[in-house]
């Protein structure tokens, strides 16, 4: 029996974000009281090589569910291969004014305008040091909303120096429409001095932490093809591990006349999936496996799964699905992909 079908339309009653900190709260309940234990395992999948890290199977959460590392042992349970935590920023901030997260659910999409809501990055650092996961893990960093663009570097330093000894991986989000400028960072010149600084920086902590961590750019969909052509393209020439496709999108023609469709901020779940397959398909065929590609944006079904990765994802990655879906969608995906 599906119980998250049962009690999904209850949830849809309440505001989004309430619902999000309940779900998280009973995760955070449920690790407390040893109840995880008796969730079903996930099948036993393919296990995937990819930047350099043995993942168990190929279906990892998206960053933004768990932004502060505050249930990675919850979300383990799920059956995930890998779980991204964050975005996380040097200073603790607010984020923007609630509500900020809407459902449009004729079109199983989601709204959100969170700005990047999270207690610092050194909060984040003490909860992934008490979890008790040994698995994949990428910790995904961002700048502070008031820094200026000028100085975003130095906020993905901190954070890429703080994070680097307790991530499997680094995920360098450039891309989410929820903090004023951010996006003007995937301009050629502006992320070609990002990725060569962040570049030089991996190199020095991993001769120091005598380990290797892979770093990986998040993009927008919301790209013309010259532009994912020249994205692909720094990332080959400064050696970049990983790409990440898609964040949010700003578009809303999939979804014109249906409730909450007009809310400011990024539009993810069913209607982004089109938009984020294209840009995986030509970032594919520009970077020929040069750089391995995490397919995330629609995938709601293992079909939309399988899909990523024909055209030419190595993993995926799900957030907004599980809303609709529940967590049986984990299982789902990670059967389909063998």
């Amino acid at each position: 029996m599906n119980i998250y079908k049962l009690i999904s339309p209850l949830l849809f009653q309440f505001d989004a974000e309430t619902v999000h900190d309940f779900t998280l709260n009973s995760l955070k309940t449920a690790e407390r009281l040893g109840s995880l234990k008796f969730y079903p395992a996930p099948p036993v999948c393919q296990p995937r090589q990819v930047m350099g890290i043995t993942f168990p199977n190929a279906v990892g959460l998206a960053a933004g569910l768990d932004k502060n590392a505050a249930v990675i042992d919850g979300m383990a349970a799920l059956g995930f291969g890998f779980i991204e935590v964050g975005t996380v920023t040097p200073r603790p901030q607010p984020g923007n004014p609630k509500p900020r997260l809407f459902r449009v659910e004729e079109a199983q999409g989601i709204v959100n305008r969170f700005g990047f809501n999270n207690l610092g990055v050194d909060h984040l650092i003490e909860n992934v040091k008490a979890a008790k996961y040994k698995g994949v893990l990428g910790i995904n960093i961002g700048k502070n909303f008031d820094t200026p663009n000028e100085n975003a570097v130095d906020d993905y330093l901190i954070c890429m120096r703080k994070v680097y000894a307790y991530a499997s991986y680094i995920t360098v989000n450039i891309s989410s429409p929820n903090t004023k400028n951010l996006r003007a960072l995937q301009e050629k010149e502006a992320l070609s001095h990002l990725l060569a600084t962040l570049k030089l920086e991996q190199l020095k902590l991993a001769g120091t932490h005598g380990r290797y961590v892979p770093v990986a750019l998040k993009i927008a969909p919301d790209l013309a093809q010259s532009q994912v052509n020249e994205i692909a393209d720094l990332l080959m020439q400064h050696n970049i591990d990983g790409v990440i496709a898609t964040n949010t999108t700003l578009a809303r023609d999939m979804v014109q006349g249906m409730a909450h469709a007009e809310e400011t901020g990024g539009l993810s779940g069913a209607p982004v999936r089109e938009k984020s397959t294209l840009v995986i398909q030509q970032l594919s065929q520009r970077l020929q496996g040069a750089v391995p590609i995490i397919g995330v944006g629609g995938i709601l079904s293992g079909a939309d799964a399988v899909e990523k990765i024909a055209a030419g994802a190595d993993l995926v990655q799900v957030y907004s699905g599980l809303i609709y879906k529940g967590p049986k969608l984990v299982h789902e995906v990670c059967s389909s992909l063998g």
